[in-house]
């Protein structure tokens, strides 16, 4: 009497173990597919959002800086013969700098009042630079040009800073977001997965006991696919996740944090001509010290960096260090030379030799200021590129991993909802 009260319970246990493993599936299906299509999403804003905000920023900050070094270029250019050719060089480059931070502030999506702070300080300060360059007299040329520069470090500076601090934590933002979604879809694969593999092994091993058959080959091909999609999200997750990380720690931190050092050194360089400009004032002269500290990762640096070792930045990836550890021994070692010219400039300033220290500043021949400085910006700037590319090969990798992770889930599940009933239908129809 048992043994035909539980064949009769078996095709309503059949049908509920059935129910319960296409719910299972189900739920698997619709979270592991929202999850794949959240981290897509998540490495396209890293990628196409978040990163190039942070390197616009980081562009504008350079692009300032190198605004206010070319005017000072102008400046101790005069309009002499000499030194014309410097003087052309020295417009050209202030009006490319200035187009650059106009195309950056522009493109700006962070904070819309600093961008528009930005926008017209950036306006009166061209407008005292125009001044001082058509001032009749060298005490107006030096009045507006101080208010000039004041105007460059006292507040364009800091805020052109302060969008680089809030890019940064937007990217960091958007790391730890996708971290979040990375561990909920791993939980998500090996938890539902592995439930329902087990489900899949359970019938299996139910039908066989039951129904005295080794094999059921429905149950066996979906229990084969569960398996394969919990153990290939996995790890398809993790993998995307290492790339985009190690673009991070080896391309993308690095890159910003060699932004940021490659604006001090031209702001550093541009102290250099400051310091005649302004008839020896030995604040220029401290600045240099200062900032050459800040680049060299000396105790004399006074300046908090932006690019620090936060969720995502590496201590690699810090221009808390300065540039050896960044750039190479060859990048610092191009910037001790400068500063070894800078040296002899401002003893020559400080010696009456004001024309000789003019002539060594804005020369362009090996072992003086110009070519020394253009020397070290080249080596800086290959390895900021190359840097960049790494990232952008890292945040390629990373894609690629994901293609087609936005409806696999949904193939491989509704296969194995397709073979569920197919692998029960021959029980059941045997006991009509």
């Amino acid at each position: 009497m048992p043994a035909i009260e539980l064949r009769r319970d078996t095709p309503g246990l059949l049908r509920l173990f059935t129910a319960v493993t296409a719910a299972v599936a189900l739920v698997l299906l619709t979270v592991l597919t929202v999850v794949m299509i959240s981290v897509r999403d998540q490495v396209r804003i890293i990628g196409r959002e978040a990163a190039p905000q942070a390197a616009t920023a980081a562009d504008l900050y350079f692009a300032l800086s190198d605004l206010d070094a070319q005017v000072t270029r102008i400046l101790l250019a005069g309009d002499g013969d000499q030194l014309a050719s410097s003087r052309i060089d020295a417009l050209g480059a202030y009006r490319d700098r200035g187009y650059q931070a106009d195309q950056d502030l522009q493109g700006s999506t962070a904070d819309s009042a600093v961008t528009l702070r930005l926008m017209d300080g950036l306006a009166v300060y061209r407008q005292r630079i125009g001044q001082a360059l058509a001032a009749s007299s060298a005490a107006d040329r030096l009045g507006y040009w101080t208010q000039a520069t004041n105007l460059l470090h006292q507040r364009l500076l800091p805020d052109a800073e302060d969008l680089r601090r809030q890019s940064q934590k937007r990217l960091d933002d958007a790391y730890a977001r996708k971290a979040a979604t990375e561990t909920t879809g791993t939980a998500v694969a090996v938890l539902l997965g592995g439930a329902l593999v087990a489900l899949l092994i359970f019938l299996q091993v139910w039908l066989a006991r039951r129904f005295r058959r080794l094999w059921n080959p429905a149950l066996l091909a979906a229990t084969t696919l569960a398996l394969l999609l919990a153990i290939a999200a996995t790890a398809v997750l993790q993998l995307q996740s290492r790339q985009l990380a190690d673009g991070r720690d080896t391309g993308l931190g690095p890159y910003l944090a060699l932004s940021e050092l490659r604006a001090l050194g031209y702001d550093a360089a541009a102290d250099t001509g400051r310091y005649l400009v302004s008839a020896n004032l030995a604040y220029y002269r401290d600045d240099f010290t200062a900032k050459s500290g800040c680049l060299t990762g000396g105790p004399g640096c006074r300046r908090a960096p932006v690019s620090t070792a936060t969720s995502a930045t590496s201590d690699a990836a810090s221009a808390r260090g300065g540039l050896a550890p960044l750039a190479g021994s060859v990048a610092a070692d191009r910037w001790t030379a400068y500063q070894a010219v800078h040296q002899r400039i401002v003893a020559l300033a400080d010696s009456g030799q004001t024309d000789e220290a003019v002539r060594l500043l804005t020369g362009i021949r090996r072992g003086d200021a110009a070519f020394d400085f253009a020397y070290f910006d080249a080596s800086l700037a290959t390895v900021t590129e190359t840097r960049r590319q790494d990232f952008d090969r890292a945040l390629r990798a990373a894609e690629t991993t994901l293609t087609g992770w936005s409806w696999l889930p949904a193939l491989f599940l509704l296969l194995v909802l397709a073979l569920l009933p197919l692998s029960v239908r021959p029980r059941l129809a045997e006991y009509r």
